[in-house]
């Protein structure tokens, strides 16, 4: 792992937006599932690791907010594939409560058109237990204003497909709007649990 591809995964809070230099085509067909038109949207199985042009992820815990949960962001691989692993301590204690590994698509809430695809497709690797993606339009104020899903991470690669209806809102009355997304998260979210879970690839589908 070369120390630009440490610097990016490190776990900082509050960072400034970090961004990979190397970018994705703008549709490809998504690597294994034999089907056509997917927006990928990153990539860690590969040499280098590849976003969507203008995206880049942070990493980071609810320290940012007071609490004591604790968390890392890295790159590993495992069970033959390369990933991004988010691993680490969630905790309730002192009004806590998350740990995340965020994309953006670029500084000063800009904004993603997904309105062309059904939905989220994820290729996970976890411990058997629950996590949650959440999506925040333009739509969403407070920070804990998002479109919320969770789901069970095995312990073998997977694909998961989350179409925009299965994404409940959470202190947002305006449904889901997919063409104006500003962030996807992946989280440990709200109870007392040791976090792994490991992502290659995260696209849109049609």
């Amino acid at each position: 792992m070369t120390a630009q591809r440490r610097e990016f995964l490190t776990l900082l809070s509050l960072a400034p937006l970090l961004r990979w230099s190397k970018v994705m085509a703008a549709e490809q067909q998504t690597p294994g599932n034999g089907q056509s038109g997917s927006l990928v949207l990153s990539n860690f199985t590969g040499d280098e690791p590849e976003v969507l042009e203008g995206a880049g992820w942070r990493g980071f815990s609810d320290r940012v907010m007071g609490g004591v949960s604790d968390a890392n962001l890295e790159s590993s691989s495992v069970a033959g594939k390369s990933c991004a692993r988010l691993t680490g301590t969630v905790t309730r204690e002192s009004n806590g409560g998350f740990i995340q590994m965020a994309m953006y698509f670029g500084s000063s809430e800009a904004e993603l058109d997904a309105s062309a695809y059904q939905g989220i497709e994820l290729l996970v690797y976890g411990n058997n237990e629950n996590y949650n993606i959440h999506v925040r339009t333009a739509d969403c104020g407070w920070y804990d204003d998002s479109y919320r899903h969770t789901f069970l991470a095995t312990p073998e690669w997977h694909r998961l497909r989350i179409p925009w209806s299965e994404f409940a809102p959470n202190r947002v009355t305006a449904p889901l709007d997919s063409q104006r997304i500003t962030r996807i998260a992946l989280l440990g979210w709200m109870r007392e649990f040791e976090a792994d879970i490991c992502l290659a690839e995260i696209a849109l589908y049609r």
